[in-house]
């Protein structure tokens, strides 16, 4: 990869859907952010249900019909329910709106549980590429917008085992448990260091960091680490080893959405020495923004 990369300088990311929600917003089990750099946008996982991103966007008075980029980071439904609704209703707007989805390769691979296909994702495809949604797969790390780089496939270095292991998947001719490999993250290479933005992080957070670190070798510090990270059901063990590799790369502010679990943030914020203001759950509306800082949202602890 590049060791010359250019870096942006301004940069926000905002989490439009994640459980915790005050009296203005809809909280659900799912994910969504919309990241906004130097000028481009792009929507990070598209929630679970169809209105909750629709809704918590309008609430917070974010136009999302601008929007022509959507990166999805799995196949699961709590990430990738809210798309056919988004470009339904963005379309009549701006034609192109929601329409490039960028995914991981293996995202429409057969998921079996007792004898049922269970990625419903998959199911749905055809009918997205007949409103206008155009697939594009990643397999290697790629700059989508200037700066803004796909993780690609995360190599599974560490046995962190972030995902649940009750579905199977076929892999050239054999049934093996199906661990999420498509599973990506995005990393942003900004002026002090990278952003990562992950969605539920099945390919392990110490095995992203550890990938996207590569991304620009000239400046391999992670500044902030926001988003779904499955670690609700880790033990204590597993949290402080997670934490002590987070301390490695120099992580600053986390945000932790979704699957973290609100008991694993306040663990991780104790083991590295953190406060509030860099180390929160995050709740819908909250924000991180380049050089300004990490704004966890009124509810959020």
């Amino acid at each position: 990869l590049s060791t010359a990369l250019a870096q942006v300088t301004s940069l926000k990311v905002t989490v439009l859907s994640t459980m915790v929600a005050d009296y203005d917003y809809i909280g659900e089990w799912g994910f969504a952010a919309i990241i906004e750099s130097d000028g481009n946008k792009i929507l990070f996982d598209t929630g679970f249900r169809p209105n909750t991103v629709l809704e918590n966007a309008d609430s917070l008075n974010i136009d999302l019909s601008g929007i022509e980029h959507v990166f999805l980071s799995h196949n699961h439904m709590d990430h990738a329910g809210g798309l056919r609704q988004l470009r339904l209703k963005l379309m009549t707007k701006n034609k192109n709106a929601m329409k490039y989805v960028h995914v991981g390769k293996g995202i429409f691979a057969d998921r079996f549980s007792n004898g049922e296909n269970r990625n419903t994702f998959k199911k749905y495809r055809r009918e997205l590429e007949e409103i206008g949604i155009e697939f594009i797969i990643h397999e290697k790390p790629k700059e989508i917008f200037p700066h803004i780089w796909t993780s690609g496939i995360v190599p599974r270095v560490h046995n962190e085992k972030n995902w649940s292991g009750y579905r199977e998947m076929q892999i050239n001719g054999e049934t093996v448990e199906d661990n999420i490999p498509e599973d990506q993250s995005l990393a942003i290479i900004t002026t002090k260091g990278l952003v990562l933005v992950s969605g539920c992080g099945h390919a392990g957070i110490v095995n992203t960091l550890e990938h996207v670190s590569n991304i620009d070798r000239k400046n391999s510090k992670v500044l902030a680490a926001i988003g779904g990270f499955h670690l609700f059901n880790k033990t204590n063990k597993d949290i402080s080893w997670t934490a002590k590799h987070m301390r490695k790369h120099g992580i600053s502010y986390f945000l932790g959405a979704h699957c973290t679990g609100i008991d694993a943030v306040y663990q991780i914020r104790k083991n590295n020495r953190m406060k509030r203001e860099n180390c929160a759950v995050s709740a819908v509306g909250s924000y991180y923004e380049l050089g300004k800082g990490m704004f966890p949202g009124l509810i959020s602890n």
